[in-house]
């Protein structure tokens, strides 16, 4: 490129006025970008946050108290997170006043998250989530659920007959009380298309305006997901009936958030998730991965705050007891730290020409700010002066060559990156103090 034109590129991408948009295109080539067929999530496409239902089911959470839920519930509404599954209001009396308390909360802060409640196809399962939708003023949406796989069929000798049998009767009881159901299909990614099409038509013959595909031992690949929701679409449109699709995955094999997302793609409009992907045995499709590549991938409205994932990720780990992996994206302590010389060199160069935008994303997929966090620069055994320089300039101690010459040296006698007291006591070595 000749000076000119590079006087030119530098006044149209590096420019204080540029878009962030303009930038990016001039400055990141984008391969996700090629042959896209389109807009992966349907208008109508809404999140499902399960944390408080299916997350607690892990067996090595707590159950929070009710206030630290009620945080839980309030940053989901500032999240942008359209329904959440709030508990089993019919499994204990705890439970049961947990339940109506979060409905009450919806109520009395004029928020905009939706509520569902869990329940098998059991009547005394459903008479409680009436009650607490009749106290709290509220529709509380009935997520009811029963085992349709041969193997749970064999397991718990049941037949289609009175799967069907069972599934009627507690649609009824919801449906005659006025709340909108959603029939859950446990184990539908290994159940048998003749026993589902018998299953879904029942339940929308007898009012269910949802039917919930779930994903329950994480059995699914991305074909198992396609192949599913075109043949639920397919029931759908044979009854006639306006009904929507619901994807709940698990991640046993891994693929629980690569799934969530196919779902939109293949034609699901609501997608389950929990915070961190806390849920039974290796847990769920993660809710705040989903909501960051929605928007990476341009999903989400520009304005569609995420800036609260980290406080999202945090409280729920404080709340239930959870330890956050030092690798996991987001929110893990290393997800935007480096200590390697190269990296921080780039990143540093960045900073000082006073371009955030730039320094956020020349060594990073994800910008930190767009999730409330910021670079990180550490001093370790990979790396170089301008680490050492940062590291000194954020706590305002003056550098010089022997004083970075000094910690540079003891970096490389280490096997770990250099803590703050580690550092500080060669810059109080060194300057006499």
């Amino acid at each position: 490129m000749r000076a000119g034109g590079l006087a030119l590129w530098h006044t149209v991408f590096m420019s204080d006025f540029a878009t962030a948009r303009d930038r990016a295109a001039g400055l990141i080539f984008d391969w996700n970008e090629i042959n896209r067929k389109g807009r992966i999530l349907p208008k109508n496409a809404t999140f499902f946050d399960e944390t408080l239902r299916d997350g607690l089911q892990n067996p090595s959470v707590v159950d929070p108290g009710i206030e630290r839920k009620l945080k839980i519930l309030h940053l989901m509404e500032d999240l942008g997170i359209h329904c959440a599954d709030v508990g089993l209001p019919g499994s204990s009396k705890r439970a049961f006043d947990d339940v109506l308390r979060i409905c009450q909360e919806v109520v009395e802060c004029k928020m905009k998250i939706k509520i569902a409640c869990a329940g098998r196809t059991v009547v005394g399962d459903i008479t409680p989530m009436i009650e607490v939708s009749q106290r709290a003023g509220i529709p509380v949406e009935v997520y009811a659920f029963i085992g349709s796989s041969p193997i749970r069929q064999y397991a718990e000798q049941w037949d289609v007959e009175l799967i069907a049998k069972r599934s009627a009767e507690a649609i009824d009881v919801a449906v005659k009380d006025g709340l909108p159901v959603a029939y859950v299909t446990e184990d539908t990614t290994r159940s048998r298309p003749e026993v589902l099409t018998t299953l879904f038509r029942t339940a929308i013959d007898h009012g269910a305006t949802r039917l919930c595909l779930s994903d329950t031992v994480g059995h699914a690949t991305p074909d198992g997901v396609r192949n599913l929701i075109q043949f639920t679409k397919n029931v759908v449109a044979g009854t006639g009936a306006e009904v929507g699709i619901d994807w709940h995955g698990h991640n046993d094999r891994g693929l629980a958030l690569e799934n969530a997302i196919w779902a939109f793609e293949f034609g699901a409009d609501r997608v389950h998730a929990t915070g961190l992907g806390i849920g039974e045995r290796v847990g769920n499709a993660q809710m705040e991965l989903m909501l960051l590549n929605m928007k990476l991938l341009g999903q989400l409205d520009e304005g569609h705050d995420l800036t609260k994932l980290l406080e999202y990720c945090e409280t729920i780990a404080e709340a239930v007891g959870w330890d956050i992996a030092i690798n996991y994206p987001l929110v893990g302590r290393d997800a935007f730290r480096t200590a390697t010389g190269v990296h921080a060199a780039a990143i540093i160069k960045s900073m000082q020409r006073g371009d955030a935008w730039l320094a956020d994303r020349i060594y990073s997929g994800v910008p930190a700010s767009m999730v409330g966090r910021k670079q990180e620069i550490c001093i370790g055994f990979m790396s170089g002066a301008s680490n050492v320089n940062y590291w000194l300039g954020e706590r305002n101690i003056r550098p010089d060559d022997e004083l970075v010459g000094a910690i540079l040296e003891e970096a490389k006698t280490l096997d770990h990156i250099m803590t703050d007291d580690e550092v500080m006591a060669v810059v109080k070595r060194v300057r006499g103090e």
